[in-house]
């Protein structure tokens, strides 16, 4: 009888499957999800490529590394339980003094 081990540490898939000019849609295992830029203020401006590399690194925890984003699976389901967001730079010409 031949013993299978698994190697390496276990992490869940999960994948980009959808951006749209709302928000992006997530698959976690089984489950889908929406973040939409006004609850999830940090993807709105962001390259699709940086958007489409996240992982779970541990079960109910989203990280993108390059955006150095960390959410909870909760906080995706519940973002008015976890009111604090970015706020967006002001950019305009006005904020610049010019």
């Amino acid at each position: 009888m031949m013993n299978s081990q698994t190697l390496g540490k276990p992490t869940s898939k999960v994948e980009v499957t959808n951006i749209s000019s709302h928000g992006i849609w997530l698959l976690s295992g089984d489950r889908e999800f929406f973040l939409p830029y006004d609850e999830f203020p940090w993807f709105k401006d962001v390259p699709i490529g940086k958007i489409l590399k996240v992982e779970e690194q541990t079960p109910g925890h989203l990280y993108w590394s390059e955006l150095d984003i960390d959410l909870s699976i909760e906080s995706i389901e519940h973002p008015e339980r976890f009111p604090l967001k970015a706020r967006q730079r002001i950019t305009s010409s006005m904020s610049q003094g010019l």
